[in-house]
Order: C-alpha cells, then structure tokens, then sequence
C-alpha cells in the first residue's frame, strides 16, 4: 500500500508541475506575441515615414533640375535681338561682325603688361624676405645662451606666422651652420642645444686677403 501511495503522490506532484509550465509557457507566449505586434507596429510606421521622406527628398532633388531649363531657356533668349539687329542692315552684317571681334586683341596686350607688373611686384615681395638659414642665424646671435631646435622653431613660427617653419627643417639648417662654423652645437642629458659661433664672419675676409697676397705678388 505504500508503494502505491507514494507512486500517486509522484504523479500528483509532476501533474502539478506540468501544468504550471504549461500556464507559465501559455503566459510567455502571450507576452512575446503582444511585443512582435507591438514591433510590427513600429516597423510599419517607420516603413511610412521612409517612404514619405524618400518622396520628400525626391522633389527637393527635383526642383533644382526642374530650374535649369528656365535659365537655359532665359540665356537664350538674349541674344534674339542681336541677330534680328544684324539681320535688319543690308550688306553690313560682315562689316560689323570684324568691327566687333577686333577689339579683342587689343584687351590682351594692355592685360599682358598690367600681369607681368603684377607678377614681378611679386616676385620682388617675394625676394626681399630672408631666408630661413638667415632668420636662423640672426635669432642665435641675439640669443645670450643655448637654445634647441624646437625652441627656435617655435619663435621663428610666432614672428613669421605667414611662413611654415618646421622643427625637422629648423633641425637640418642648424646642423648645416655647424658645419660651416657658423653655429656651435651642445648637448645637456638628452637634447641638443645650439648657438651662434663665437668667430664672426668678418673674420674671415682679412685672413683670405693676407693668403692671396703673396700667392698674386
């Protein structure tokens, strides 16, 4: 008797259990089922507002292009009183039509000085900056003590803010100056620091003259 006791309360209990996860499972399909309409819902107006903007944006790509015959049809609508003008002298179209063109070349010649003019105002603007190994030199001779590239690119690039002044360039032209002796290099843990030579270049000239004058006598 007791195994037959204990067998219905199995089967009572899993008929229980059963039928929980068949309302649970009835409940969640539910749900799921209300947020697919819900989903549904929101893609069918996004379907309509796209559908809306792509019309949209059709006219307005279309209004431009509709514009363009009407300034078409404008512009060629102008000249229609010059040929009825022409066409109304007798035996003078050919006659007006070279009096017309001939003038066209006497606008290029007097372009032609006016733009080379130009040109070399410009070219002479252009050739009375000094270069950048000038500008260079002269910031380390007025500098009282060592200063590194990007230091001097950096001052250099304030006071000639129309000009592009590089670190890496500033770099070379300062190494350039050291091998010709106008500049003296020194380093200070890791960084490289410069300054202008001691020698100036005056010096140089008297000590080539005194060289050539024996070599000439």
């Amino acid at each position: 008797m007791s195994e037959n006791v204990s067998a219905t309360e199995l089967t009572s209990q899993y008929a229980a259990q059963v039928s929980a996860d068949l309302e649970r499972n009835a409940k969640e399909q539910q749900r799921i089922s209300a947020e697919i309409a819900a989903l549904q819902e929101q893609l069918a107006a996004h379907q309509r507002d796209h559908t809306v903007l792509v019309s949209i944006q059709q006219a307005i790509g279309a209004a431009p292009a509709s514009a363009e015959p009407a300034a078409l049809s404008d512009s060629a609508t102008v000249p229609a009183p010059r040929t009825a003008k022409k066409t109304a002298k007798s035996g003078t179209g050919k006659r007006a039509r070279t009096k017309k063109t001939a003038p066209a070349p006497r606008r290029d010649t007097a372009a032609k000085p006016a733009a080379e003019k130009d040109a070399g105002k410009a070219e002479s603007v252009k050739t009375a900056q000094p270069t950048l190994v000038e500008l260079i030199r002269g910031h380390l001779t007025e500098q009282s003590e060592p200063r590194s590239a990007a230091e001097i690119a950096t001052v250099l690039g304030q006071a000639h803010p129309d000009r592009s002044v590089k670190t890496t360039v500033v770099r070379t032209t300062l190494e350039g100056l050291v091998a010709k002796s106008q500049a003296q290099r020194s380093k200070q843990g890791n960084s490289v620091f410069y300054t202008a030579s001691a020698v100036p270049e005056q010096a140089a000239a008297p000590q080539a003259e005194e060289q050539s004058a024996p070599a000439g006598a």
